[in-house]
């Protein structure tokens, strides 16, 4: 089985389509932040479905649940793609609910954001799985979670300024960061399980700036 687990798409689904179609996974794995920003969502919920892919939750996902709960009731721009979601895709934010906070791919442990040190998931906090960059308090001056990383190998998101991260372990990849900034105008990555080599397509346009 091809195994193909692809970084932050943000509402980019002719990107996803492009890298989809260049390689022809078996099994599609998306690390989150699948409809937010960019310029088609409901583009993406489609492949979605038709891939069957395996979605884990990122904090933008995490953002458009507390949206439609109410717990976000000055959030303009995640109430409104809610609606619009609720519109044109009524399947795509109940989706979410099921998503998990990590899941497996191959020999990879794939999270959205970071994993606790130990690379253990359950003693990673939600709000490592969906927003942390550094540990353990994403202070400027702390270290990125995976220069302290001891756990199994493990592919993630979230950090479009650092772009592609890879990380060795006795000459084989260990630490995988795949969000390239395809809504900001970078690249959409993906990473093939079984062959263990990376995958890219060009950003049609920037969407919006990177944030800072």
């Amino acid at each position: 089985m091809s195994t193909l687990v692809v970084g932050d798409v943000h509402g980019c689904a002719e990107e996803l389509a492009e890298l989809v179609e260049r390689v022809s996974p078996e099994r599609l794995v998306l690390v989150g932040d699948v409809y937010t920003k960019g310029p088609d969502p409901v583009g993406v919920f489609r492949i979605i479905q038709e891939r069957r892919a395996a979605v884990v939750r990122g904090n933008h996902d995490q953002r458009l649940l507390d949206a439609r709960a109410g717990e976000r009731p000055e959030d303009d721009r995640a109430l409104g793609l809610c609606a619009r979601l609720e519109r044109e895709a009524p399947g795509a934010l109940p989706a979410i609910e099921d998503w998990p906070l990590w899941s497996r791919a191959g020999r990879y442990l794939v999270t959205h954001a970071a994993l606790h040190p130990s690379g253990d998931p359950s003693k990673t906090a939600p709000g490592t799985h969906l927003t942390l960059r550094r540990w353990p308090s994403d202070r400027p001056d702390d270290p990125f979670w995976y220069e302290l990383y001891e756990g199994p190998p493990v592919i993630f998101g979230h950090d479009a300024r650092r772009g592609f991260v890879r990380r060795d372990r006795e000459g084989q990849p260990w630490i995988l960061g795949l969000d390239t900034g395809c809504v900001y105008g970078g690249q959409l990555t993906g990473w093939i399980v079984e062959e263990e080599r990376a995958v890219s397509v060009p950003a049609r346009r920037a969407w919006c700036p990177i944030p800072g």
